[in-house]
């Protein structure tokens, strides 16, 4: 007993002990691939009805696979599957199967044969597609593998013949996909290759099905395989289909084949086979005992598209667009949309068929007319004249049905006409995005559809007439309107929308009237558009500034009458305080810059009102010389200087910096300070180099606050003695750090060199606010947190700017790294020494320019802050201030961009506008106009709220994570660690007078 009890005690002992050399590899156990199948496996047995087993299924797709356990999941997934007799349970497995072969990093061709032997035994149609549509997954999961894809073709041919129009449909998808094999498959007992096996199906009783093949041609083509220019007689019959989506996958296929064979010639009067009658053919043929094999390649049979009793040729690209043009006038509004989007890509077509689709009449029963000699010709072949004995012997010979005689489609005859009068509004948008692409490529086009194009800016839709004004814009260089035109295009300003003005506006900019009358015209509806809508003074001014410059010549016999000027009598001088009156001298001095001879019709006032508009409204109002009154108002500040030299001068300002290791703390200061400020004054002079010299200033700035913060009394004396340079150094870190976003996030056009610098110059902030909290607060638990911190920073710099380390030779960042190993390591007291010690040793880091560098600014048009008024409303209530800002280089601006409201009493409000409040009128440009509402508690007086838009940033020290393939949810994903998230203000404040009053009681 008691050697028994001996041995209990030695045996629970040994556990205890075994316990911590057992605790590893449990550890890696639980990261191993048998625990996930095994944990499936589990569940799967405690099912006991087909309910639970879909539970313990839905349960598990939601949970991540690593991809070391994805094949003992599938196999334990297949055992179950074999097992299982259920249908939902299988249909569920087999969808499963399909997504953890997406697995990233898993390979499936060790799981083929398990699948291709799994369809043999199915015998449910649903599950039998969904096993498909499986190794449809793995066949583009393995396209470098022939084998796996030639037997996975012949597992979809062996499945074609099935009764379910599902199965036929993964099959097609299959073929279309995978059908890339040059050796022929063999199918109903004789060799054929994908595209003949495909083209089979076109002809399906199932339109679902037809649909599929359609799609499966297609995909053949996105693959890189040329489509027999047999398959477009095929492709032609499906576009009269009963069914939609037939239609809709007919019309891709039919433009397809006429980018493929654009210039194929057909002759209508030979003897040809029709593409519908070789299958005839093949069954008399047969019928005779004779061999018939079904042609291979486009070589062996040309295509000819029929047209009876006729000796003309015509290209295939026009025939395909005579019959999409049929298709603008579909049943179907979707097949409408794409036929009509479909004809805009159509830039080979001869320009005859392009233009009769802006005519409804019928031309001649759509043959072409031939000549009097040709007519001659036949007669003297025929070797007699009439002779009036017979009845009727002087008829034609030739029968005309209109249904065979076509030489395009009738549909064709009008066909944007149509488009344009459709019932819905996305066919009219879809047909003037036609127009538009067409035309640009046709100056002929664009000029007879100038009138369709105007006349949709009736349309009783406001997004198809702001379609039709952006068209009109893009074409613009092809035109010229004339004045009833531009009556009708100016009749828009009256719109109620700020879309369609703004719009027209931007229209005018580039457009070219006709007449002197056109341009006074355009003025005065552009005034009287002014003075409706006043918030579009901008706007105006800036139209009329380019309509000016681009008719100097229409503009001068209208100066005497547009200034009020009298060649005898003085004239009252004009408010200068009338946006109307500045409106019409914007357009005369813009047209003055290329008049010479229009400056002496200016008075004494024009002369200083230039001077006033030069200095107040420099963007629209251009550098004249006006030798008036002993004045010579040229600025050469803003003359058009070549940008060569002030490029020239940025680099040399750059070297110049370089040097200032040689020199000492002060001189090395000083240099900092000028080359900043010569920066700075080159970006107010060169708005081409604006964004690159303020990037590079604001570099510098941070070198200079860097090197500042470094100076040696602050390290050589005590804490207690130098307290006030301590929190001078502390303050100049932070703002680094702030100056380091700005330049990651404010400027686009960075290279990753250019990133990298910046990452560097973070790191030596936060360096430096390290050793500053060290030396501040030399609490241990507090400053082993930061080094571990700081740690991961230098681990996550190395890893994402490793190849940009030999651009950082002799910086900080490299000298660390060669003591990486020992900071891991270290105490954080010697880790502070050395960084400190690294820190003061480091040289500055020579900046890379990239060819141009963007700014992101923002102007807030809308409120000015001009207006003494106060904006009165009951406290506790609401006021809607309209907001009104251009942005320039932007990047994403409806997830970065909000609105700032600062109060008196130091209340901050953010406010992010809705992604409906972008527009986007050029590129590079965005508009914001959104409205902002205000509240407050009532105030004893007026005062001023502050307005400004920031930038919104999201940073993070560590790598994106990629979501696994094949889980719907990144819910279980860890999350990014050390985000920084902040805003910048990038536009300069606006105030605005507000009032809140008491409640009536």
């Amino acid at each position: 007993m008691a050697a028994h009890l001996k041995k209990r005690v030695y045996e629970e002992f040994s556990k205890v002990v075994q316990i911590p050399h057992e605790e590893a590899p449990a550890k890696k156990l639980r990261l191993s691939k048998p625990s996930k199948s095994a944990a499936l496996h589990i569940d799967l047995c405690k099912a006991t009805n087909s309910t639970d087993a879909l539970q313990y299924l839905l349960q598990f797709a939601r949970k991540p696979v690593e991809t070391e356990s994805v094949e003992g999941v599938i196999r334990i997934l297949l055992e179950h599957y074999y097992k299982e007799t259920d249908n939902s349970v299988r249909l569920k497995i087999a969808s499963l199967l399909g997504l953890l072969s997406k697995t990233q990093g898993f390979s499936p061709d060790c799981i083929v044969d398990d699948f291709i032997n799994t369809l043999a035994n199915e015998k449910s149609h649903q599950v039998l597609a969904q096993l498909l549509d499986t190794l449809l997954v793995i066949g583009t999961q393995l396209p470098e593998n022939p084998t796996v894809r030639h037997r996975l073709i012949e597992v979809a041919c062996k499945h074609l013949s099935d009764m379910y129009f599902g199965v036929r449909n993964k099959c097609l998808q299959l073929l279309g996909c995978l059908g890339l094999v040059d050796s022929p498959l063999s199918k109903d007992g004789g060799p054929r290759d994908v595209q003949s096996i495909i083209s089979d199906y076109f002809v399906d009783q199932d339109p679902r099905v037809r649909t599929a093949a359609l799609k499966a041609m297609l995909q053949l083509h996105d693959g890189g395989v040329k489509i027999h220019e047999i398959i477009y007689e095929q492709a032609c019959r499906l576009l009269s289909d009963d069914y939609e989506q037939v239609r809709s996958a007919a019309v891709q296929m039919v433009w397809v084949l006429s980018q493929l064979y654009p210039e194929r010639q057909a002759n209508y009067a030979s003897l040809k086979l029709r593409l519908d009658t070789w299958r005839e053919i093949k069954i008399r043929l047969v019928s005779f005992k004779t061999t018939f094999s079904f042609p291979k390649s486009s070589s062996e049979l040309s295509l000819i598209v029929p047209i009876p009793s006729s000796n003309e040729e015509i290209r295939l690209v026009d025939d395909a667009f005579g019959k999409i043009s049929h298709m603008v006038s579909d049943g179907s509004w979707m097949v409408r949309v794409q036929a009509a989007k479909t004809l805009g890509s159509m830039l080979q077509v001869s320009p005859h068929f392009l233009e009769q689709t802006l005519d409804k009449k019928l031309m001649s029963d759509l043959r072409r007319k031939r000549t009097a000699h040709e007519r001659a010709k036949d007669l003297f072949a025929s070797g007699e004249f009439s002779s009036g004995r017979k009845w009727a012997d002087d008829a034609p010979k030739e029968k005309l049905d209109r249904n065979t005689v076509n030489l395009i489609a009738s549909g064709a005859c009008g066909a944007f006409v149509h488009g344009l009068e459709d019932e819905m509004f996305e066919v009219r948008i879809a047909a003037v995005e036609a127009l538009c692409k067409l035309a640009r490529s046709s100056p002929s086009f664009a000029e007879k559809c100038l009138d369709f194009l105007v006349d949709m800016f009736n349309d009783e839709i406001e997004e198809v007439r702001l379609q039709s004004i952006h068209v009109l814009r893009e074409i613009s260089t092809h035109i010229t309107l004339r004045e009833d035109q531009l009556d009708t295009v100016l009749a828009v300003l009256e719109d109620s929308s700020r879309d369609i003005r703004e719009a027209l506006h931007e229209l005018i900019c580039y457009t070219n009237v006709s007449t002197k009358e056109c341009v006074q015209l355009a003025l005065l509806e552009l005034l009287k558009n002014l003075s409706k809508y006043p918030t579009d003074r901008n706007s105006i001014w800036k139209c009329l500034k380019f309509l000016g410059s681009r008719h100097p010549t229409l503009v001068l016999p209208l100066v005497p009458e547009l200034l009020n000027t009298h060649p005898y009598f003085d004239t009252p001088e004009p408010d200068m305080d009338d946006p109307a009156y500045i409106a019409v001298l914007v357009l005369v001095f813009n047209a003055a810059k290329s008049c010479p001879t229009m400056p002496a019709l200016f008075s004494d006032h024009t002369f200083r009102h230039y001077a006033y508009l030069r200095d107040s409204l420099s963007h629209l109002v251009p550098p004249l010389r006006l030798p008036g009154s002993g004045l010579d108002l040229v600025d050469s500040r803003y003359g058009s200087g070549s940008v060569e030299s002030p490029q020239l001068f940025l680099q040399q300002s750059l070297n110049r910096v370089s040097t200032i290791q040689n020199l000492e703390a002060p001189g090395a200061q000083e240099l900092l300070d000028l080359t900043i400020r010569d920066l700075r004054r080159l970006g107010e002079l060169q708005t081409e180099l604006a964004g690159t010299a303020d990037f590079c200033a604001t570099y510098l700035r941070c070198q200079l606050l860097l090197m500042k913060a470094l100076q040696e009394k602050l390290w050589n004396m005590a804490i207690p003695l130098c307290f006030k340079q301590n929190v001078t150094a502390t303050a100049a870190a932070q703002q680094i750090l702030e100056e380091t976003y700005k330049l990651e996030f404010l400027y686009s056009g960075l290279k990753n060199r250019q990133v990298a610098t910046i990452h560097h110059v973070r790191l030596q902030a936060k360096a430096l606010q390290l050793i500053l909290t060290a030396r501040s607060r030399p609490g241990q638990e507090t400053l082993i947190s930061s080094c571990e911190k700081f740690v991961q920073d230098m681990a996550s710099f190395q890893r994402l700017f490793a190849l940009e380390m030999p651009h950082l030779q002799d910086s900080f960042a490299e000298k660390l790294l060669e003591v990486m190993p020992r900071l891991s390591s270290c105490k954080p007291v010697e880790l502070v020494k050395i960084l400190q010690t690294t820190l003061r040793q480091s040289s500055l880091l020579q900046l890379a320019l990239p060819e141009q560098i963007h700014r992101a600014t923002a102007t807030i048009i809308e409120p000015t802050g001009e207006s003494d008024n106060p904006l009165r409303f009951t406290s506790g209530l609401v006021l809607a201030l309209d907001i009104d800002a251009t942005l320039e280089h932007v990047q994403d601006p409806q997830n970065t961009v909000k609105v700032q409201v600062l109060y008196p009493d130091g209340q901050s409000h953010v406010i992010h506008p809705k992604p409906g409040d972008f527009r986007k009128p050029g590129p590079d440009r965005h508009r914001l106009i959104t409205q902002v509402y205000l509240s407050h508690t009532s105030w004893t007086e007026p005062s001023q709220i502050e307005v400004r838009l920031l930038l919104a940033y999201s940073s993070s020290s560590s790598s994106s994570l990629s979501k696994l393939g094949w889980c719907d949810s990144n819910d279980s994903l860890p999350t990014p660690e050390a985000t920084v998230e902040g805003t910048i203000p990038f536009s300069k404040p606006v105030k605005v007078f507000i009032m809140p009053k008491p409640p009536r009681r």
